[in-house]
């Protein structure tokens, strides 16, 4: 299986003070997990590009977009902007071959998600195309919500056919939910409220690998 990674989300974060809450789990972390909502795929909007700009680190930014449709134009900004990787959902593209070319043409780490609803089948012929895979362990757009066991299984199916590909998880990821996930195949670990939302933010990252190592 790939090397374990953490990736903390600034969702849960204080985004006025981000640059300093980064700087609390850089150590510990492996990429920094960034959500974009456009109020119409998920109902919450969040930052934008121009904000992503201001985002001082050398931790490889994570871009995760909860977007319908997004244009050529607006991916690009993303990766201007500073994003290594750059995933978007399956359910939201309906061009998802194209949409996934070019993220890679543009020089970024291209990923795909899917929803806790959403059969592994819909994406298997992308698998040759991607480098990362996120399962959605709760439904996108809000921070907090309690983690859903059912999408483990696709976990576990995606890692016996990818056995060297890195595979993401997100929502609801804490010490208890992480050690199942990684049991199942995850390598990737997109934790936001469980790490920001504790005082000692570095305590609970390493809390977290204690149980996935």
């Amino acid at each position: 299986m790939p090397k374990i990674k953490i990736a903390p989300s600034i969702l849960s974060a204080d985004l006025k003070n981000v640059n300093s809450e980064i700087k609390e789990v850089e150590m510990l972390s492996n990429l920094i997990h960034i959500d974009i909502m456009d109020g119409i795929f998920v109902p919450n909007t969040t930052i934008d590009s121009e904000f992503v700009k201001t985002i001082k680190t050398k931790i490889p930014l994570d871009v995760h977009l909860m977007v319908k449709e997004p244009s050529e134009q607006y991916i690009k900004e993303f990766i201007d902007a500073g994003a290594y990787s750059v995933t978007v959902h399956q359910e939201a593209c309906k061009n998802l071959d194209k949409t996934l070319g070019f993220i890679k043409k543009n020089k970024a780490k291209c990923a795909v998600a899917i929803n806790p609803g959403t059969p592994l089948i819909k994406i298997k012929t992308y698998l040759g195309i991607v480098d990362m895979v996120l399962i959605m362990t709760v439904e996108p757009g809000k921070a907090g919500q309690k983690f859903m066991p059912e999408p483990i299984s696709k976990v576990r199916e995606l890692r016996g056919i990818m056995p060297e590909m890195d595979i993401e998880v997100d929502g609801g990821i804490n010490s208890d939910t992480a050690k199942l996930c990684v049991d199942a195949g995850a390598n990737v670990f997109v934790s936001g409220s469980s790490i920001f939302g504790k005082k000692d933010r570095a305590g609970a990252i390493k809390d977290l690998i204690s149980k996935i190592r």
